[in-house]
């Protein structure tokens, strides 16, 4: 089986598929190195600064095309 594809597309395909690599790998870091809390720390924090209220509206959203 035989492909062509133009070395613009190509470029594209490419730097779409770093990106996405690039995302995954720059999220898992950040999960690896949050911290986690202790129920005891969750019960203080909740204690000193009460529940979060309910969840705000979202006034504008956009997507964007990269």
């Amino acid at each position: 089986m035989n492909v062509s594809i133009d070395k613009k597309e190509l470029y594209s395909l490419i730097k779409e598929a770093v990106r996405e690599v690039l995302q995954e790998e720059i999220f898992e870091y950040y999960l690896k190195n949050v911290p986690s809390v202790s129920k005891e720390e969750m019960e203080d924090i909740n204690k000193r600064y009460g529940k979060p209220s309910q969840r705000k509206e979202v006034a504008h959203n956009e997507m964007v095309d990269i």
